[in-house]
């Protein structure tokens, strides 16, 4: 079907859809419907086509218009829009260029009005950034012309509709079995985590792995900028999301503003989804007030790297003795875990430090797992023993590793 037949058909849509602006994807199903069996009597149009005529001017009015087929399609883990006419995907950890695209820069800003109004945030020239969650719990990033110099950019990462465990990241090779039972034992025991790794890493992921070792009879809050994390075994569960200031008068709320409201809120465990800031002075103080067993992450290209990125973040929020913060992060961190992504796309795990204090001037670490070169690969292997057991010796039935 030519593009400009295409257009003509949603043209009816739209006009017709006028007169029912509440009406729910149901009714908008069935309108459409209608009108492709009118429009297309004396067409000729077999009936394969007329479905896959109905569901493109759905996608086009209510979903995502062309990006919904590579929403649909669950091997597809990122969508990278560079202005109207060049779409990119990542399947299968290789990113190609998709040989379809938008067939107007207006219908490209539509699509991003719609992704942006759907969770009552706003876009435009003088908020030109924006991030966004979908329908489905994808999160979207958004940076309009001119500070994207070739056109608006949209980034879409998606997530799968399983839920990450450690078997499931044991059998994507992500983690080993020895590893994955250690780190499942010091969560339930209440260590605190901090995860770390670059773009595309895994750390949401891990997070929500190693979040369904929690204990169901905990309360837990989780605090992210879009909500991501998908923990379905924990009943006492609150999500809290950011939120930007509108036109409307809506003032924005921060990570610092939720971290700070969570402790109001009897959190057995917070779970920070990300901290690039001065939030960093609230999730440890709240780390080293009684919150055993928290966890939360943050991009670096290792363990060593995190600890002094949580320096910066630190004097960010607060102007105090950089020993200080050391000790600050000594008593609030456990373990830290680091994650990479290989050329291959295989996200995996690469380190596990524990934190033990601090020493020199210096915040001291054991590394507990690493990874060794072995018959040209790298293997995670253990390397030392936990110093720090009083946790696990106090919960019932561990291990002591």
């Amino acid at each position: 079907m030519k593009e400009t037949e295409a257009e003509e058909y949603l043209q009816i849509v739209r006009s017709e859809m006028n007169m029912s602006v509440e009406a729910d994807e149901e009714e908008v199903r069935n309108l459409i419907a209608e009108i492709v069996y009118r429009e297309t009597k004396n067409k000729g149009l077999s009936l394969k086509d007329k479905e896959y005529l109905s569901k493109m001017l759905f996608d086009s009015v209510r979903r995502l218009d062309v990006l919904q087929e590579l929403m649909d399609d669950d091997s597809v883990t990122e969508i990278m829009v560079n202005g109207y006419d060049k779409i990119f995907i990542e399947k299968n950890g290789i990113l190609s260029l998709w040989d379809k695209k938008f067939t107007s820069k207006e219908k490209y800003e539509d699509v991003l009005q719609r992704i942006v109004a759907s969770c009552n945030r706003t876009v435009n020239e003088s908020q030109p950034i924006a991030d966004a969650r979908l329908f489905d719990g994808s999160r979207a990033n958004i940076v309009l012309s001119p500070l994207s110099v070739n056109g608006a950019t949209l980034t879409i990462r998606k997530f799968p509709n399983e839920v990450f465990t450690m078997e499931k990241l044991i059998e994507n090779g992500s983690v080993t079995k020895e590893c994955a039972d250690f780190l499942s034992d010091v969560v339930k025991a209440g260590y605190n985590c901090f995860v770390s790794g670059g773009t595309s890493s895994g750390k949401t992921t891990m997070l929500n792995a190693l979040s369904g070792c929690i204990p169901i009879n905990e309360r837990v809050i989780t605090i992210e900028d879009s909500a991501e994390l998908q923990i379905k075994n924990i009943p006492n569960l609150v999500s809290l999301e950011t939120r930007d200031s509108n036109s409307s008068g809506c003032t924005s709320i921060s990570i610092r503003d939720l971290i700070r409201c969570a402790l109001r809120m009897r959190p057995d465990r917070l779970l920070i989804g990300e901290v690039r800031g001065g939030e960093v002075t609230d999730m440890l103080q709240a780390f080293n007030t009684g919150h055993e067993g928290s966890l939360s992450t943050g991009h670096a290209n290792s363990s060593a790297d995190m600890l002094i990125r949580l320096e910066a973040m630190y004097l960010q929020g607060m102007e105090i003795p950089v020993e200080a913060i050391r000790r600050q992060i000594a008593s609030g961190i456990d373990i830290m875990i680091h994650l990479e992504r290989g050329r291959d796309g295989r996200r995996r795990v690469t380190e596990v430090n524990e934190v033990i204090g601090v020493r020199d001037g210096r915040v001291e670490t054991l590394p507990l797992f690493g990874e060794e070169l072995r018959d040209n690969e790298y293997v995670l292997v253990k390397m030392g023993k936990l110093k720090n057991t009083k946790k696990l010796e106090r919960f019932n039935g561990s291990r002591i590793f």
